[in-house]
């Protein structure tokens, strides 16, 4: 898988990759920038600081062996929860850790928020790991997620150049970098991980090109594809909460501990009770014209 890994970071550095990065990275500042907590995680992705516009004392950068060896004057560490980051806007200021998807180094509902940035695609078991992120997530914690969409100009694009590359020529547009999973395909998986999808979003609506002039010429594609043809971006990205149905919060012992009575109950006298007495009316007889008296 390392050679997956690297393609897909050095395709960020193309114009379109840039032109993708700068998409994503407004999304994550809008969209961490009212989450609090205590320890947030993303994994993968050095070049994209997910984390910055976030409040979180504690926040950990993620990555393979790959990744941490694009890292110049990183290394790899084990999670200290006292250790918080450094302030700063540059990525590097997050401790790099070496931590696979599938079996991340923390203890369970130990996280409010974790980031995905394309990192299902490179994932060689992504329900696996969204299972791993349900896991270390805390009850209400929050998951963002930002991937490519398979169906889009670049996918379209994408698929031309394999069926190019079948017959000896041509190169991908994307890079080769695992299985795009597909928007509706993906909220799916978290439904059946008890994820509720606050909100999604689409982008980058430009056409597949290589250069950045041809990029800024079709910028105006981005106001028409939002209102037009809005699933069609080349991305997306989204927001999950972590649901636990039944769920009861834990409350100090001086809260749950039973309390005396003040005053005593006053017990009634059954002794008390009173007898019904008896009613007398006056029933007339038919035969003599009198009345006689009847006790009800």
């Amino acid at each position: 898988m390392s050679h997956p890994i690297i393609s897909l970071h050095h395709w960020f550095d193309s114009p379109p990759g840039r032109y993708l990065l700068a998409w994503e990275q407004e999304r994550f500042d809008e969209a961490v920038a009212d989450i609090f907590g205590y320890h947030g995680l993303q994994i993968g992705i050095p070049m994209l600081d997910g984390l910055r516009a976030n409040r979180i004392p504690h926040q950990w950068l993620a990555l393979g062996e790959e990744g941490i060896a694009m890292l110049p004057g990183a290394r790899a560490v084990t999670p200290q929860p006292a250790t918080g980051a450094a302030a700063g806007p540059d990525p590097l200021r997050l401790l790099a850790l070496l931590a696979d998807p599938v079996a991340l180094p923390f203890a369970d509902n130990s996280l409010d928020l974790i980031l995905l940035p394309h990192t299902l695609e490179q994932s060689v078991d992504p329900h696996a790991a969204l299972r791993e992120v349900e896991r270390v997530l805390v009850p209400e914690g929050r998951v963002v997620i930002s991937g490519l969409n398979p169906v889009s100009l670049w996918a379209l694009r994408q698929h031309r150049a394999r069926l190019y590359q079948r017959l000896g020529r041509g190169r991908l547009f994307l890079p080769d970098a695992g299985e795009f999973i597909g928007y509706r395909r993906l909220r799916d998986w978290l439904r059946l991980l008890s994820f509720e999808v606050e909100s999604a979003r689409f982008g980058c609506y430009r056409p597949a090109a290589r250069s950045s002039h041809w990029l800024e010429r079709f910028a105006w594609m981005d106001r028409l594809g939002e209102q037009w043809w809005p699933i069609l971006g080349a991305a997306y990205f989204l927001v999950a909460v972590k649901r636990v149905h039944g769920m009861r919060l834990l409350e100090p012992a001086w809260r749950t501990a039973p309390q005396r009575a003040t005053a005593s109950v006053p017990v009634a006298n059954r002794g008390a009770t009173q007898k019904p007495s008896h009613r007398t009316s006056l029933v007339p007889t038919a035969a003599a014209g009198t009345t006689d008296r009847k006790k009800v």
